[in-house]
């Protein structure tokens, strides 16, 4: 039955939301990519709001990049078969139109989309939680909730990051250091603007919870145990995974790149200081040629299972994610976080693949008969 429709390019929408200023949102650079790339592989390929997809029409009005005018303009287009969520920010995912939308492409009896949602960072951890192989992978991880638990939490690690459960960029990352040594024990960093921080120290935990409240700003955190990572001259780093679904319909990791910390910074996001290095350099001067080798086979296979387990326990269907992975002196391995839009791969050969592979995936799914997940 396959065979019959392999030939038949999808007609693949990428999804976002309108904007009264500039059309859309979204990353537009990411769009005209992704828009040249399905040009080059023969897919019918547009961008399309939310507001503008009407899935009991025949067309659809949708945005497509002239190249000769260097602008985006409006035309008519055919009912998508794959629709790519690229809707930027939860806050507008969050809309209940937007979101009205998204569900009525779940239900749909042919349309596919993937990766209809963002991913909430404590539920990231508790659905990895549940597997016994991607279990060993995750740092102890809490609501932050009271100073009570805070404090018991901090007597077990003595180091925590606190972090906002919808975060993006490293915005609103704080770290919390103990030291009985110290007269004033509590030691709290804030990841402040760009390349300021603020470090704030007590001797009370009531003062203590009270900044940190500040810092919160009734935005919902976790806490989770501060793993002591291999550093590259003393910066920490991360290596960001990108895995994505391929042309059989199986995940594989597209590349991994590196990203290490500004000086003195307390995550590795580029708009935090971050600088983007290549994985082999940085894990090489601790752990030695071969011995990186391995660290990084084995790092792909573990992202393979982590988003084979986010995917089954989110319930939807996913075609990619990115992910942070950290690497402790041992050499033992850290999930971090993951994101389900992904931000594109600065490296070359990561960023060529993984735009071929949006649309690899994309003529797998309808090859597919569509069962709907509900």
């Amino acid at each position: 039955m396959s065979h019959l429709l392999t030939d038949r390019r999808p007609v693949v929408a990428v999804l976002t939301v309108g904007d009264p200023v500039c059309l859309f949102r979204g990353n537009k650079a990411n769009f005209k990519d992704i828009m040249k790339t399905g040009k080059d592989l023969d897919f019918p390929v547009y961008v399309v709001t939310t507001r503008d997809l009407k899935l009991s029409s025949k067309r659809i009005r949708g945005y497509q990049f002239d190249t000769d005018d260097k602008a985006w303009s409006k035309h008519w287009f055919p009912l998508p078969d794959v629709i790519y969520n690229r809707i930027p920010h939860r806050e507008d995912e969050r809309k209940r139109n937007v979101r009205q939308k998204i569900n009525e492409c779940i239900e749909h009896k042919s349309i596919y989309i993937y990766n209809p949602y963002f991913f909430n960072k404590r539920k990231l951890f508790e659905w990895l939680k549940r597997n016994r192989s991607t279990r060993a992978l995750v740092p102890d991880t809490k609501r932050l909730l009271d100073p009570k638990k805070l404090s018991t939490m901090l007597q077990t690690y003595e180091r925590l990051y606190l972090k906002p459960e919808s975060g993006k960029a490293g915005k609103g990352i704080m770290l919390l250091q103990y030291d009985p040594e110290h007269e004033k024990p509590f030691r709290l960093t804030i990841q402040g603007q760009k390349y300021r921080h603020i470090v704030y120290r007590t001797a009370k935990l009531s003062a203590l919870w009270k900044r940190i409240k500040k810092e919160m700003n009734n935005t919902p955190y976790i806490m989770q145990e501060g793993i002591q990572l291999t550093t590259y001259r003393d910066r920490n780093f991360d290596l960001r995974v990108l895995v994505q679904k391929t042309g059989k319909g199986a995940w594989m990791v597209t590349g991994v790149g590196a990203r290490l910390a500004g000086l003195k910074r307390i995550t590795t996001h580029v708009p935090q200081g971050g600088s983007i290095e290549s994985p082999e350099k940085l894990l090489t001067p601790s752990f030695g040629g071969e011995m990186t080798t391995v660290i990084l086979n084995r790092l792909k296979s573990n992202a393979v299972l982590i988003a084979k387990q986010i995917e089954k326990a989110s319930g939807h269907m996913l075609g990619e994610m990115s992910m942070d992975l950290g690497i402790d002196i041992e050499g033992n391995m850290w999930f971090f976080e993951a994101n389900s839009k992904p931000m594109k791969f600065d490296e070359p050969q990561i960023r060529k693949k993984s735009l071929e592979r949006i649309f690899q995936y994309s003529q797998h799914l309808v090859n597919q008969p569509k069962n709907p997940v509900h």
